[in-house]
């Protein structure tokens, strides 16, 4: 459906896209990422035919975007991070105006009615957007995207500035749109991603360093390699227990304290369960294990640990990992992220390597 080959964008000096390929299929909701300058918005403004590339190729259901732009473009609905509405129109005036403006052909009355049906703006349709809240004005930018049935659409931060209630009801409709449609959405709400996408991009100083099926993430994450144990007894002595006990590859005394018990957070070896016998040790010492908590690895710190090993500049670090390392909670990145980071930059790198061999051949034979 949609296929993008070696896609360069430079700005001057500056390369804001270097050398970017990937496909999303029909029915694929795909999630892109990346921190901020990453090059998301310039190949979203590409893709959607707002930027010309400075080489590369873009195509929709074999439609190029450069040469056919009308041709492509009424393939895609698209959803700007600030939605392009009018805001003295009514509701309905603004759908009909973009049902005019993009040339449909489908019913109008039944179309339109459908849509309104789909987001859930029915019973506001004749007021002013003016008077909408964000959550319904996000609603009819929305709206507008779907007017032409597109096989294509693209949400750039759809959710920004929208209560939790408003954030569940648009994932909701997202996750229900793509049953039907091809899906992007750009954002940088990692548990957005994990909700409704299909496959993870990520993308970094214009390349791509990570691309990876989310449930294939969703499983590393969920892996049940490290806990938070709450055990009564001498901090100190317990906490050199831990870190020496085969098995336990990582041992951490947290700042919580439950009356006597102190938290620590540990980390198994690869394939260990190393529950039973934590249990049984720390009872030969008669200290009390009174919790016994299973922690996943946070979306985020994989997308942090892969950033940062995808910038070429190793000493400089990211705004997200100095934030990080401004919350008081938070985890220390340990082997599971590193791991998992590293099988991603490798496995994009590695794709990429294919993918210039493979160039370099078709020019050969050219």
């Amino acid at each position: 459906m949609i296929k993008i080959e070696h896609l360069i964008k430079n700005y001057g000096t500056n390369c804001a896209v270097d050398d970017i390929s990937f496909e999303v299929e029909q029915g694929e909701t795909v999630g892109f990422l990346g921190p901020n300058g990453a090059g998301k918005s310039t190949t979203m403004n590409i893709l959607t035919g707002y930027l010309s590339a400075t080489s590369g190729k873009v195509t929709i259901s074999g439609i190029d975007i450069l040469s056919d732009p009308l041709g492509a473009k009424k393939l895609i609905g698209y959803l700007p991070e600030q939605p392009p509405l009018y805001l003295d129109m009514t509701v309905d005036e603004y759908l009909n105006f973009n049902y005019e403006l993009k040339g449909c052909t489908l019913s109008r009355e039944h179309h339109l009615a459908e849509i309104c049906e789909v987001v859930k703006i029915t019973d506001v349709r004749k007021r002013v957007i003016r008077n909408l809240s964000k959550g319904y004005r996000q609603r009819v930018g929305i709206a507008q995207a779907l007017i032409g049935n597109p096989s294509v659409i693209i949400f750039d931060e759809p959710t920004v500035g929208l209560d939790p209630k408003q954030i569940i009801e648009i994932r909701n409709l997202i996750r229900t749109l793509g049953k039907d449609h091809t899906v992007i959405l750009s954002t940088h709400i990692l548990q957005e991603v994990q909700a409704v996408c299909d496959r993870i991009i990520i993308i970094n100083k214009g390349r791509i360093v990570a691309d990876e099926k989310t449930e294939n993430i969703t499983r590393a994450v969920e892996n049940n390699r490290r806990f938070n144990a709450k055990i009564c007894g001498p901090q100190k002595d317990i906490l050199a227990l831990l870190k020496s006990m085969p098995g336990i590859i990582y041992a951490e005394a947290l700042a919580e304290k439950d009356g006597d018990a102190y938290t620590y957070m540990i980390e198994s070896e690869y394939g260990v369960d190393i529950r039973k016998k934590l249990f049984y040790t720390l009872s030969e010492k008669g200290w009390a294990l009174v919790g016994l908590e299973a922690l996943g690895m946070s979306l985020e710190d994989i997308f942090i640990t892969v950033v940062d090993k995808s910038t070429a500049d190793e000493s400089r670090v990211s705004r997200y990992a100095r934030r990080t390392d401004r919350k008081k909670k938070a985890r220390t990145r340990t082997s599971l992220e590193t791991d998992v980071a590293e099988s991603l930059v490798e496995d994009a790198e590695k794709k990429r390597e294919e993918e210039a061999e493979q160039s370099d051949t078709e020019d050969d034979e050219d």
